[in-house]
């Protein structure tokens, strides 16, 4: 599991690390924080908007897909991202990547008729 300890995120889920993904709220405008697990990619931080499976895609996804400027914590370290989706042969194989720390994603998958988004998220 994942844990805050002094302000900062602590743990894995399985082999995968979690980040706390700070968005800005759709509707509401406010920010939103939620802890998210990700894959790093060089400089790149890959995460997924899997919901576990379910009908609909996690709150960050959608405010993510509405504002793709966020901010990211990774242990001490803070970051401005900006998110982009993930197509073609680079969502197949971040996706394959991401299932090998953590083997949900493709239960997740069977789960939902829904497209589930892979983002990467790059420094700005």
């Amino acid at each position: 599991m994942y844990r805050l300890t002094r302000g900062r995120l602590m743990g894995k889920v399985g082999r995968a690390p979690v980040l706390l993904l700070k968005t800005t709220g759709r509707k509401s405008g406010q920010p939103r924080t939620a802890p998210v697990l990700y894959l790093s990619d060089g400089a790149r931080l890959i995460v997924i908007g899997s919901n576990a499976g379910n009908k609909r895609p996690p709150a960050w996804a959608l405010n993510l897909q509405a504002n793709p400027d966020a901010d990211v914590q990774v242990r001490a370290e803070r970051r401005a991202a900006h998110a982009c989706l993930a197509e073609g042969e680079e969502r197949v194989e971040l996706w394959r990547r991401m299932n090998e720390q953590y083997a949900g994603f493709d239960d997740y998958r069977a789960k939902t008729d829904r497209d589930i988004p892979v983002f990467v998220l790059e420094r700005r």
